[in-house]
């Protein structure tokens, strides 16, 4: 009977446990701080996104999707909080690296950072891409995300590890197959590889086994060219015997035998990049770096514009899509056919001191040497972190390029007591400002002495995320006569555009960052009228593991890039057009 008992009462225990629905205590703590966390967590979003709405008309023209856009807002309401911003690349390289946790880390910078500011993982798989920008009549410019490791510069990297410089080649050259095919398939022939709007951006510390080579060429150009009248600050300016000292095998100075290797392997790679980007019709652009790298990438950029940008003498009588005017053997004026005028561009930046005197300095040496002038003209993106460097080499008991500790450095090569870059905003600011009026300036007299039909002597990229910038780079072309202010429109809905004409238009561009200023560029797309697209978006690609460095340099550039507060504008224009495609949605 006992048993009996003791067997009931257990199946009665084991019942009551089995349809118990009581969590342990520990669990349903967890819960409560869960479910709290994520009502105040929907609350603040709930009031931060009517708050966006209620400050922002939404843009009149966007081709977003909506989850193109709530994408947007989440990046950019992350990129508004600057603290998170600047301890991103020390959260992300913990996160990465814990087991468990990455995965999932992996998964929402994909959906998320990857997609909004990254093409795709391949060239080829950019295509989609491409096409949906052309049909908004957007151009491209392609590059290959990889940069490179500060302690990789300074000479830090893993023996053992097999060098991936080689690979980033092979990738840039099946992106001008890829940018080259694009166009092709668009039917863009008919006037040669003229009037094409994918083209290429190319790094140069990532194409070096160790970019610390790039910094000694810097060291010996710096101590070594002659100096000119007026003089050019920090990082200096190009002369045409810079790579003079590649034709020696033995060390000089800051070089060693195996820099002096490097170095001219980097070369022939440009030259074989080059000439292949100049068979497929695909401009190359040299992309600028810190400014421990630049006297070395000024130096490279101008000697390939003086190999591939070469002028013909008799310009003038040329045409640049017309075969009968450049020559009368027919192989002869197939080459000629395909040539583009400037194939190469080197980037200028505003934010450098020794700017515009290092632009008029390259404009007079284009002209002596007889080439076409590629200019991509940006303010830059390393303003802090230049300061910083240049303050750690400078300060007391710390000779320029020694170690300040166990793990710090400055790779600050400048001799000069004061930062290589402006004072502040306003200052690179106005800089830009003096090199557009220089620039077009410089178009001005070259569509005039090239004549309608002339091959370009130079051409420009205007890479800016400033409505004010754009606005005032259009009201210098229209007063040198290189635009017109036209009506467009339908009925009512009528505004100022300004026409290119074709022989402009083949000499500049305007550019903004994939996954920035979307606003911006769907304006300058209905301001900007021409045969050709004036409006480039420049599109990165490579594996998330790869462009991880970059994708947190975007995530930092967002404070400066874009100005103050330019994160939360991007946020709120993101929430306004939400507002505007779910009221349409309910609408409808």
């Amino acid at each position: 009977m006992s048993v009996i008992t003791r067997s009931g009462a257990l199946r009665l225990f084991v019942r009551a446990r089995a349809f118990s629905t009581a969590p342990p205590p520990r669990l349903r703590r967890l819960g409560r701080v869960l479910v709290l966390s994520s009502a105040l967590s929907t609350s603040v979003l709930g009031y931060a996104f009517f708050t966006d709405v209620s400050n922002i008309q939404p843009a009149p023209f966007d081709t977003r999707t909506l989850s193109d856009l709530v994408r947007a807002y989440i990046v950019y309401g992350m990129c508004s909080i600057a603290p998170l911003v600047d301890a991103a690349p020390t959260i992300l390289d913990i996160l990465f690296g814990t087991p468990g946790v990455n995965k999932i880390v992996e998964s929402f910078v994909r959906v998320t950072f990857f997609r909004q500011f990254v093409g795709a993982d391949t060239a080829n798989g950019a295509l989609p891409l491409l096409a949906s920008l052309r049909t908004e009549n957007k151009g491209a410019l392609f590059a290959y995300a990889v940069e490179v490791d500060e302690k990789e510069a300074v000479g830090q990297t893993d023996i053992n590890r097999q060098p991936t410089h080689k690979r980033t080649i092979e990738e840039i050259i099946g992106s001008i197959n890829a940018s080259a095919d694009f166009e092709d398939g668009r039917g863009t022939l008919q006037n040669g590889h003229i009037g094409r709007r994918t083209w290429v951006a190319v790094k140069l510390t990532a194409m070096l086994p160790n970019a610390q080579s790039l910094i000694n060429l810097s060291t010996h150009l710096t101590s070594t060219r002659a100096p000119l009248e007026p003089p050019v600050l920090f990082p200096g300016t190009p002369s045409p015997s810079d790579l003079s000292i590649l034709r020696s095998s033995t060390s000089t100075g800051a070089l060693t035998e195996s820099d002096i290797h490097d170095l001219k392997e980097l070369y022939n790679d440009l030259v074989k990049i080059c000439t292949h980007a100049e068979e497929r019709g695909v401009r190359v652009f040299i992309d600028a770096e810190h400014s421990w790298y630049q006297p070395a990438i000024d130096a490279f950029g101008h000697a390939l514009m003086e190999r591939f940008n070469k002028l013909s003498s008799n310009n003038f009588r040329r045409t640049w899509w017309n075969i009968s005017s450049w020559t009368s053997s027919q192989s002869a004026k197939d080459s000629a056919h395909d040539r583009v005028r400037p194939l190469v561009y080197v980037t200028y930046q505003a934010y450098l001191r020794r700017m515009p005197a290092h632009l008029a300095h390259s404009l007079e040496l284009a002209r002596a040497g007889g080439y076409a002038l590629g200019v991509k003209l940006v303010r830059g993106a390393y303003h802090p972190h230049e300061v910083t460097a240049h303050q750690l080499a400078r300060s007391a008991g710390s000779p320029v390029g020694s170690y300040l500790s166990k793990h710090s450095r400055s790779l600050s090569i400048s001799p000069d007591p004061e930062p290589p870059v402006q004072p502040s905003k306003n200052a690179t600011d106005q800089c830009y400002y003096d090199c557009v009026t220089m620039l077009i300036d410089a178009i001005s007299r070259d569509v005039h002495r090239s004549g309608q039909f002339g091959a370009p002597g130079i051409g420009v990229f205007f890479g800016t995320h400033s409505w004010t910038s754009c606005e005032f780079i259009l009201e210098e072309l229209v007063k040198k006569g290189l635009g017109a202010v036209e009506c467009v429109g339908i009925d009512e809905v009528r505004e100022d555009a300004v026409r290119i004409p074709l022989e402009v238009g083949e000499r500049i561009a305007f550019g903004q960052l994939y996954g920035m200023s979307d606003a911006l560029t769907n304006y300058l797309v209905g301001r900007v009228q021409c045969e050709r697209p004036c409006v480039i978006k420049y599109v990165p690609f490579g594996s998330l593991v790869q462009v991880m460095p970059y994708l947190s340099r975007r995530a930092v550039e967002n404070k400066s890039v874009l100005g103050a507060g330019g994160a939360a504008r991007e946020r709120k224009e993101a929430a306004a057009l939400i507002w505007k495609k779910v009221k349409e949605l309910v609408g409808a």
